[in-house]
């Protein structure tokens, strides 16, 4: 399981903080972003992002449980959940649910943002209150497709380690070019693709383009 990653260098945490303020009108006080351990299995998530740092230990815990993982993407569940979590049972309820409640939410709405190969980056938003009604969720959740572009990149540049090349020419690869039409586009040479592609394997520790291509994207990298 992962660890959440240190996103003060990155201004992560800056853009959060911000979200989070905007969503104080809806009574959001807090916000988690999980995504695929790109070198795990399909069960297992990493935290990307926290805010406030404070609740870092149910965001972990939420990580680690099996709660909206793969088992819920296979099952064909909804890109969106809102639970009210002071409801669940609390003599079963998941480690993560016991630390929301005693950080004081009431309630949490989930959006899901799927990749390729059956992973996906989830965010969650937490609540002191029970919402009202659906309408109150569907502002949530188009508030977090608005800022998700920005969240992405922020949470890439934090993840990755390939070279901006190495992300272009993977990209590339990804919308079905060969290197030679890469190498057309880019103005080099098709060895100078080839070059940056098996680079990138390389760092992702894969044999493989496909491979590479697909651990990019559960980075958020392209």
């Amino acid at each position: 399981m992962g660890v959440p990653v240190n996103f003060d260098s990155v201004g992560l945490d800056g853009i959060l903080s911000d979200w989070v303020c905007a969503l104080r009108e809806f009574s959001v006080e807090a916000v988690v972003v999980l995504g695929p351990d790109p070198f795990g299995t399909p069960e297992d998530r990493q935290v990307l992002a926290v805010h406030p740092p404070l609740i870092a230990d149910a965001a972990l815990a939420l990580a680690q449980s099996r709660d909206f993982g793969a088992p819920w993407r296979e099952s064909d569940a909804p890109l969106v959940a809102w639970q009210h979590i002071a409801k669940s049972d609390h003599l079963s309820a998941s480690r993560w649910r016991l630390l929301a409640l005693a950080h004081g939410y009431q309630t949490v709405i989930r959006v899901e943002f799927s990749l390729p190969a059956g992973r996906a980056f989830e965010c969650f938003m937490f609540s002191p209150r029970e919402l009202n009604d659906r309408a109150e969720a569907a502002s949530l959740v188009w508030s977090a497709l608005n800022i998700w572009p920005l969240v992405k990149r922020s949470i890439a540049q934090a993840r990755s380690t390939l070279s901006p090349r190495e992300r272009e020419c993977l990209a590339l690869a990804f919308g079905g070019m060969t290197a030679r039409e890469s190498a057309a586009r880019l103005r080099c040479s098709d060895r100078t693709v080839n070059y940056h592609i098996a680079n990138a394997m390389n760092k992702l520790k894969v044999d493989n383009k496909m491979a590479a291509i697909q651990r990019a994207c559960w980075m958020g990298a392209i």
